[in-house]
């Protein structure tokens, strides 16, 4: 039995559930509606994922904190090692596949929590002054921004090498960096645009030239049908034709934003982005309340970032307003892999929230 103390109790964030629990009733609801195998693999993802923000919530973060940059060059090393021995699947080398047991880890969502944590680390070793980051600083930490970012980008894996990228470098904007820094990476950035490009692989070339083009991709046209279908209200079930006669692809994992809008409207789409809308400023306002605590501060404004990334880019792919990229709606399109690693991020979250004021967690008792 897990006991908590009461003190503990007013410390946790109930914001958080308030915000995330609706997204995910919601979530299963279409999926079942859509396939009965897919919600009872989706109920399975739920007990791994709510089990994994427990181990995390009562993991004694802070205390074990020097294990820290261990996970992460640990986590480095899987993801050199699917350059030698990673499964491919869709012509990405992106799996590593354990012996005996047929089963599959993809390194690179693994690698989410322990660059959230390290980032934290890191910054919390050295915060910086008022000025900001000095550019030797800003070197030091871009090498542990910029290392995994290579490695995934090898697999290849461009949507979630830009992720981590981005909310990196989201961080220690948010943190505080010399302003002379962030315009001469703008300037290089503008200079070797080309030479960047001219670097991708073929089907990154192709999703960027569909994505210019007048004409959008069949994707994205059967997203933007299944869209202006819904209306004001939404149509129903045998009424949403793009999702009921398989026009609409992957309706309940890539496009399933534009699944939610044929079944319930305008009113429902703009319903889900205000809840994502709530949670990304709320967890952003909490560095008001954080000051100089930099550790919980940098891993805030990280999970918060990698949030408003992936609903932006989702949402505005089926829109076609983004390249086609597997990326997903947090804690609402199928699949395991991302549904499980935002718990534990939201896990790590509340436990450095609630501990605060109990760095040791002495006011948590497990009895046997």
């Amino acid at each position: 039995m897990i006991l908590l103390d009461k003190r503990i109790l007013t410390h946790f964030d109930y914001v958080q559930p308030a915000l995330i629990l609706p997204i995910i009733f919601l979530s299963y609801s279409l999926i079942n509606e859509a396939s009965d195998m897919l919600s009872a693999k989706m109920i399975a993802y739920y007990i791994i994922g709510f089990g994994a923000f427990m181990l995390f919530f009562l993991l004694p973060i802070r205390k074990l904190e020097w294990l820290i940059p261990s996970i992460y060059w640990v986590n480095i090393i899987l993801l050199l090692s699917v350059e030698f021995v990673g499964v491919s699947k869709l012509g990405a080398q992106r799996w590593i596949e354990i012996p005996f047991i047929n089963f599959t880890i993809q390194p690179s969502e693994i690698m989410k929590p322990a660059f959230v944590l390290m980032l934290a680390y890191l910054i919390k070793k050295t915060p910086p002054d008022e000025e900001g980051y000095n550019l030797k600083q800003f070197l030091k930490l871009s090498m542990y921004i910029l290392l995994p970012f290579i490695l995934i980008l090898k697999e290849p894996d461009l949507g979630t090498a830009l992720m981590l990228l981005i909310t990196g470098y989201g961080v220690l904007f948010i943190v505080g960096v010399n302003r002379k820094i962030w315009i001469s990476i703008a300037l290089l950035i503008g200079i070797s645009s080309p030479i960047l490009y001219e670097n991708l692989h073929d089907y990154q070339k192709k999703r960027i030239a569909d994505f210019i083009s007048e004409k959008p991709s069949y994707q994205v046209r059967q997203s933007i049908i299944a869209i202006g279908n819904g209306g004001i209200t939404g149509k129903s079930i045998d009424e949403a034709t793009q999702t009921k006669f398989k026009f609409l692809p992957i309706a309940t994992s890539d496009f399933i934003f534009a699944y939610t809008v044929e079944r319930y409207g305008f009113i429902g789409g703009a319903g889900l982005i205000m809840l994502y809308g709530f949670l990304i400023m709320h967890l952003l306002s909490l560095n008001y309340k954080l000051k100089d605590e930099y550790f919980i501060k940098a891993a805030v404004s990280a999970v918060a970032l990698l949030i408003f990334i992936y609903v932006s880019v989702n949402i505005f792919m089926t829109i076609g307003f983004a390249p086609v990229v597997g990326i997903p709606l947090p804690f609402y399109s199928y699949g395991g892999s991302s549904f499980i690693t935002f718990m534990c991020l939201f896990g790590i979250l509340q436990n450095l929230l609630t501990f605060r004021f109990d760095k040791t967690n002495r006011f948590v008792k497990i009895n046997f």
